[in-house]
């Protein structure tokens, strides 16, 4: 048991990569859509690849979408409305006009013979408002139909919208009545009684209303005729139209939804678990073996599979709401985000795999994986210097651009025309680009989760007026002008082998930031004659030296640099001797221990670090030079470089010999223009 726990800690960043990987692909086949794969792959415009097809079964031809939405939409348009008829209102109405009828014609207006008339005339005009009855205006004019049904005595008439009497226009008909029947000049009579006692009786019922409309709606077929079993649905070479493509999705649907059961559902996950384990395979393989340095980091490994997560669920969730929004998915944020921390070729290349792995969710997959390389390609070649403003302005326009071109050829292709275009779609690849933009705050949130440094950090840290390196300029004005320096050759030296320039000038500034805590013990400091080491004993002194180095590692951590830069520090003298100081003690004493003289390492692990310890020991060294020629800065600059690839100083950087000749060519020509160095002319 014991020699198992040792063999697990001893390989406990493997065993975290077993645990990543397999976590990794357990949550994308979770992420994944519960339905089989219709195993054909076919487009509206292009030819049947494949065999002839015949139906495998009996199944319906399913509607469109559009379709269904089409008739719901005619059904609630055409809809009859349903009206009910208040019969106590009516009772009421003509009990009123009985009982106040004698108030308001009386012996001083009308004779007895007269009244009687009126009283008939009275009752034959309410007969007649209230056959179907009054409604008020504002409930009558929200009816755009011409029919409606009057729920009356439990029965449902069917009558024109005219044939109601709207309250506001009732008015009216009385005089026209009273007018007919000769009483036109009892009208202001009239009028008062009417008014104090109609009432409106018809209302809208809105619940028998939208009770009838959801009956109709059920009626709705979504389906419009059957293929039998055995019936060729398209044969080989034969183009994809309207007909068949409507045969050929409603039979993948058919498929997809039958292979779903209960006996296959464990041979279909295994199925995809297959798939997507071979794509995370080919993820690991590539870090192992072309970026090592990666691979080997656990953050930046759960970094990378943390993105493709994110992708990956993001997308599986718009295609489970409505997969008409897949395009609104930045999708090309992945790239973008992994070229800003790492590089291109893995920014493309992860791109690409996540791209492979959501052609089994997405819809017209073809399409959809052409589009998201395309425009992973132009993400990877137009994105540069980030920490630009407009430069990620620019690069989302170009990739909204090929989102839009490549749309509309697919369109082209599919219909062989323009007019049926959806417009919406632009609108999608206009809402992509912009939640790109998104990518710059998201930048800032990945650098303080994963402890990781862009150009955006890089340029902020490069200020000569931030508060740490004032300090350094303050506290040890030499030691600042030479990081100046080192970072001027440094970055002339990472551009021409095509190092990342930008890390390498904040790692040389901060690089001898430990120098601040003893300043006057470095020459670069030393305003005056007097050399506080000359009291002390070699080693003392010595220790004094190396010390800066840890001593800068615990600034930076104090204010929070982040560890690409921390690295710089920690490496820029590798494991390389104080040789003064060792030479001096050696003068005191036979035998000396050279590691009491060593910098504790570790030696310089990329290309940065490399440029960094070469171009911080040149420049030091440097100002020994007395009366520097061309002669004597090109055999110093050779013997400073030989010295630290004899002390095997290089070992672990990935950095070529050719490289290294590049390296000191370019530090030669800066000590050149540093010194001023010119032709002597003749007197």
């Amino acid at each position: 048991m014991r020699k198992f726990l040792d063999r697990l800690y001893t390989n406990q960043s493997l065993v975290y990569k077993y645990f990543l990987y397999l976590s990794t692909l357990f949550l994308i086949v979770f992420f994944f859509p519960k339905g089989g794969k219709f195993k054909y792959e076919f487009s509206k415009g292009k030819p049947w690849q494949y065999e002839n097809l015949y139906a495998p079964f009996d199944f319906s031809i399913k509607k469109s979408a559009e379709e269904v939405a089409q008739e719901r939409l005619e059904i609630q348009q055409n809809q009859i409305a349903y009206y009910a008829y208040d019969n106590a209102v009516a009772t009421s109405v003509f009990s009123n006009f009985s009982n106040k009828f004698p108030s308001f014609f009386t012996d001083e207006n009308s004779d007895a013979s007269q009244r009687e008339t009126l009283r008939i005339a009275g009752e034959d005009i309410l007969e007649s408002l209230y056959i179907y009855g009054i409604v008020a205006r504002e409930v009558i004019d929200r009816n755009t139909n011409e029919e409606l049904y009057l729920y009356k005595n439990n029965e449902a008439i069917l009558i024109e919208k005219e044939e109601l009497y709207v309250f506001e226009d009732v008015g009216q008909y009385i005089r026209k009545q009273l007018r007919q029947n000769a009483l036109a000049e009892f009208w202001p009579i009239y009028k008062n009684l009417f008014s104090d006692i109609l009432e409106t009786n018809v209302s809208y019922d809105r619940q028998l209303s939208e009770k009838e409309r959801e009956a109709e709606l059920a009626k709705i077929s979504y389906t419009r005729g059957n293929v039998e079993e055995g019936k060729l649905i398209i044969a080989k070479g034969e183009v994809v139209e309207a007909s068949n493509y409507n045969m050929l999705n409603s039979l993948k649907e058919e498929y997809e939804s039958a292979l779903w059961t209960t006996e296959n559902v464990y041979f279909i996950l295994s199925g995809y678990a297959v798939l997507v384990a071979l794509v995370l395979m080919m993820l690991f393989l590539f870090l192992k073996r072309y970026r090592k340095d990666i691979y080997d980091n656990n953050t930046k490994v759960t970094f990378i599979f943390f993105n493709i997560l994110l992708m990956v669920f993001l997308t599986t969730l718009v295609v489970k709401y409505n997969e008409t929004y897949v395009f609104v998915v930045p999708l090309c944020i992945l790239p973008l985000i992994l070229k800003t921390f790492f590089d291109a070729r893995l920014g493309l290349y992860v791109h690409v795999l996540t791209v492979l792995i959501l052609g089994f969710v997405v819809p017209n997959s073809f399409e959809y994986i052409f589009l998201q390389i395309i425009a992973g390609i132009v993400t990877i070649l137009s994105v540069s210097e980030l920490y630009k403003r407009a430069n990620l302005f620019i690069s989302i326009g170009q990739i909204t651009l090929i989102y839009i071109i490549g749309y509309f050829a697919f369109h082209v292709i599919h219909e062989g025309n323009i007019r049926n275009i959806e417009w919406l779609t632009f609108g999608f690849f206009l809402l992509n680009g912009m939640i790109t933009l998104f990518a710059q705050p998201l930048i800032y949130i990945y650098e303080k989760i994963f402890g990781l440094v862009s150009d955006v950090s890089l340029l902020e840290l490069s200020d000569t007026n931030s508060k740490l390196l004032k300090e350094l300029s303050n506290k040890a004005p030499g030691t600042f002008h030479h990081s100046l320096q080192v970072a001027n050759l440094a970055e002339a030296a990472a551009n021409e082998i095509g190092a990342n320039s930008m890390l390498v000038r904040v790692g040389a500034l901060y690089h001898d930031i430990g120098k601040m805590n003893n300043p006057t013990y470095f020459t670069e400091n030393q305003v005056t004659n007097v050399n506080p080491h000359d009291e002390l004993p070699p080693k003392e002194s010595a220790k004094i030296i190396i010390d800066h180095v840890i001593e800068g590692i615990e600034i930076a951590r104090k204010n929070k640099l982040p560890d690409r830069v921390i690295d710089f520090i920690r490496v820029h003298h590798g494991t390389s001797l104080v040789f003064y100081f060792y030479k001096k003690q050696q003068e005191l004493e036979e035998e000396v221990k050279a590691d009491d003289f060593r910098y504790p390492g570790p030696i310089p692990f990329s290309k940065e670090t490399a440029i960094l310890m070469m171009a911080d020991a040149i420049e030091a060294a440097s100002k020994s030079l007395k009366n520097p020629t061309f002669v004597i800065i090109n055999d110093f600059v050779n013997k400073i470089i030989a010295g630290q690839m004899q002390a095997n100083q290089f070992l672990n950087a990935d950095i070529t010999f050719k490289e290294i000749e590049a390296v000191k060519k370019i530090l030669k020509q800066k000590l050149t223009n540093i010194y001023h160095l010119r032709v002597e002319y003749p007197e």
